[in-house]
């Protein structure tokens, strides 16, 4: 058994999404309730036609949460976005220029320029594939005896029209990605220290010099909270450019917010909450200035019920992203997206005994160690799902564990 399996039974024993895409689907019963409207709704058109959404997904822990986010992040793959997965554990989410520059890590922006090297070429009215992967496209056009000015200039306007006349990209975010695609092409040429430069600007790192910066015609401010959002929105128009549909950018353990657990120190100061919560606040308000993206903040019940730090106490984002109406249906338009609400309207003792039928299942063919639960105890489980902090699935993985080590 490889470590890749080891690991995903070792998730998986402890009830934790495994991080293996096959094995998430095989075990997967009633996320697609909401995951498909999801995927009609917002990954199919709203999105794809431009649209931005904010959504807030809340749930006893067990209660699938990281589940359905790495399913999410599957789908969104599939569909032709790119999935951004993080952790306000490990990013800072009271500073927006922090989630823009963990954003721009995944995304990988040098990569995603390179299909826009390949409109550059298609418009000169050359085809890409001819191109010798050991050769630029500038080593090509020399090599063919064709790299003279007016092809130079012509490279210089269409990477012009790519980013520099398009109002969704920040005039100095369109120039640094206009010579670093030139770099690529290998005309405009582009030394290395000034590709790392331009790169350590992007990511709005201290150590870009904005002299130099200037130097190379940009005319740069240092990249702050308070334009980072208007620099993610140039990201994700590159990304478009590149062929992408949009960014789905989940942020899951925000209930780290209202403080840690026992073993671990407390991550964020009154203070920063605030800030947190305001930079939720002022995203919110912004979102129609984003085009193609979708948020999904995550966390435990907690940082709504908590009164005194959660939600609840920053008014001014509460009222933004409550649920006026509840009625006795799952709506699945709602901004907040209860998991445990699903215990009525998905999870039915079968469809229990079918999740932990297929737990058993996927652990058993790797290793050992499970046992499907019976109807009855499937029956037991449902009636006593509303009590408790543990949240329904999680406590169908333990009884499907324990009921293998009973054997």
């Amino acid at each position: 058994m490889d470590n890749d399996i080891k690991s995903a039974l070792a998730l998986l024993k402890q009830g934790q999404p495994p991080g293996n895409r096959e094995i998430l689907q095989e075990i997967s019963v009633g996320s697609d309730f909401i995951l498909d409207f999801w995927k009609e709704k917002y990954l199919a058109d709203y999105l794809s036609q431009g649209g931005s959404k904010i959504k807030f997904l809340t749930g006893r822990t067990g209660s699938g949460r990281t589940h359905f986010l790495e399913m999410l992040a599957m789908e969104a793959d599939n569909m032709g976005y790119i999935p951004v997965s993080l952790s306000a554990r490990e990013v800072w989410i009271h500073d927006f220029k922090e989630i823009y520059v963990a954003v721009l890590h995944q995304v990988n922006l040098m990569e995603c320029l390179q299909p826009c090297c390949c409109e550059v070429i298609r418009q000169l009215g050359y085809n890409p594939a001819e191109i010798p992967e050991d050769m630029t496209f500038a080593d090509y056009l020399s090599s063919q005896g064709q790299l003279d000015p007016l092809t130079k200039r012509e490279i210089r306007q269409q990477l012009e029209q790519l980013f520099l006349a398009n109002p969704l990209i920040d005039n100095n975010f369109a120039l640094a990605c206009s010579l670093l695609t030139g770099s690529l092409l290998g005309y405009p040429t582009l030394e290395e220290p000034s590709c790392r430069l331009l790169l350590l600007w992007l990511e709005g790192s201290r150590e870009a010099r904005l002299p130099s910066l200037r130097r190379l015609g940009l005319s740069p401010s240092r990249i702050t909270k308070y334009n980072a959002r208007h620099m993610l929105r140039s990201l994700v128009e590159v990304c478009r450019l590149a062929g992408y549909k949009g960014l789905v950018i989940s942020i899951d353990d925000m209930e780290i917010l209202v403080g840690a657990d026992s073993t671990e120190t407390i991550r964020y100061t009154r203070l920063k909450r605030e800030d947190a919560y305001e930079s939720i606040r002022e995203l919110i308000d912004e979102i129609d200035t984003l085009k193609n993206t979708m948020f999904v903040f995550s966390f435990e019940r907690r940082l709504i019920d908590d009164d005194r730090a959660g939600l609840k106490s920053y008014q001014a984002l509460w009222m933004r992203i409550q649920n006026e109406i509840e009625g006795a249906r799952f709506n699945r338009f709602a901004d907040i997206v209860d998991l445990d609400r699903l215990i009525d309207e998905v999870y039915t003792p079968e469809t229990i005994v079918e999740m932990s039928a297929r737990l058993a299942s996927v652990i058993n063919r790797l290793d050992s160690g499970a046992r499907p639960i019976t109807l009855s105890t499937a029956e037991e489980l449902h009636a006593r799902a509303r009590f408790g902090k543990v949240s329904l699935p999680r406590q169908v993985n333990l009884a499907t564990v324990q009921e293998g080590v009973e054997q």
